[in-house]
């Protein structure tokens, strides 16, 4: 007789500073519970690692409950443990880390260790499983901006990365200085509603040597620096047009490497994802350039954009499947960016 077959995998995310946990079985979320931590960081305009790791130490275990609960399963009838390894604040990926061995091991189960950037990726596949490879994919979210091609399942090749700021990142430090509140990526995008995109001039960011990385640290200098000229605050009339013209630079610059590896890699698919993904100007704008290109285009749900555990589950499912013989590896480590 052959071993049983897996049915149910529990999986658990805590990279930053949400904590998530979600049941899944092959092909389907059960439960996917996240508990954002944006009230905490918001007086600081930013996320504290030091408090982002004690949070995720007093909500995991409630979060993993109520997980379970929403599945209506209970952990004795989970197969499979997947946890987020990194990249991450190290203290947040421990937590997660830490749990999750503790219960693979308690319950003699397999362990799956999850980079989270892949995970973000997979979450399109994960609501569009009809997705056509070869697949490129730009993620955007709040530490890291990335562009990935994909020649078939789990195979990633990382073509270009941010060489300082994240998209995100830049967003939220510039929402800081206007004193705007935190997380500044859906506040700047509230609040550049209908301003005028080119009244603020600014130059697409590019790099002297070739490939595809980004850069936004001359932009957010840019925008720092026309904000001290015009004496720019959040009363200020023009500051929707200011908004609008910096959100509109930023989504040029990512675009842009989209674009030039769109000729070089001739991609079936498009896939955008990440926190920021859940942008409209960004969602349009990409949309726009697929469309253009006649190419698919695949977003996750604005839910499946920001880390969740849910993302973090399929893609281990995939793994177990590709290689079955996984076993409990209590050697498992967390890494940081």
């Amino acid at each position: 007789m052959g071993r049983k077959k897996p049915r149910l995998l529990l999986a658990v995310e805590t990279s930053c500073d949400e904590t998530s946990a979600a049941v899944l079985e092959p092909g389907n979320i059960l439960s996917n519970i996240i508990l954002s931590q944006d009230e905490i960081h918001s007086p600081y305009g930013g996320v504290v690692p030091e408090l982002a790791s004690r949070q995720h130490i007093r909500s995991i275990d409630y979060v993993v409950g109520e997980s379970l609960s929403q599945a209506g399963v209970s952990l004795e009838e989970i197969d499979l443990f997947a946890v987020t390894q990194g990249p991450g604040l190290i203290g947040s990926l421990l937590v997660g880390l830490t749990l999750t061995k503790g219960l693979a091991y308690y319950f003699r189960k397999p362990l799956i260790g999850v980079d989270h950037l892949q995970a973000h990726i997979e979450a399109a596949f994960l609501e569009n499983p009809q997705i056509e490879f070869p697949v490129l994919a730009l993620l955007v979210s709040g530490g890291h901006t990335s562009l990935y091609f994909l020649k078939r399942p789990l195979n990633y090749e990382l073509l270009g990365k941010t060489r300082d700021d994240a998209a995100g990142e830049g967003l939220d430090k510039i929402a800081k200085f206007l004193g705007l509140g935190y997380p500044g990526g859906p506040i700047i995008e509230k609040l550049a509603e209908g301003g005028n995109s080119s009244r603020f001039h600014f130059s697409v960011p590019r790099l002297k040597t070739s490939g595809y990385d980004f850069s936004f640290s001359g932009l957010k200098t840019a925008a720092l620096k026309i904000i001290k000229e015009n004496n720019l605050n959040k009363e200020h009339p023009a500051l929707s047009d200011f908004l609008a013209s910096f959100e509109e630079i930023v989504v040029k610059s990512l675009l842009e490497n989209l674009t030039r590896a769109m000729e070089k890699f001739e991609p079936r698919s498009l896939v955008l994802c990440g926190g920021v993904a859940r942008n409209k100007r960004l969602r349009l704008r990409f949309s726009e350039i697929a469309r253009q290109n006649q190419l698919p285009a695949y977003i996750p749900s604005p839910r499946l954009c920001t880390d969740n555990a849910g993302m973090v589950g399929a893609l281990a499912w995939k793994k177990y499947q590709q290689t079955p013989d996984i076993t409990l590896d209590l050697d498992l480590d967390a890494y940081p960016r």
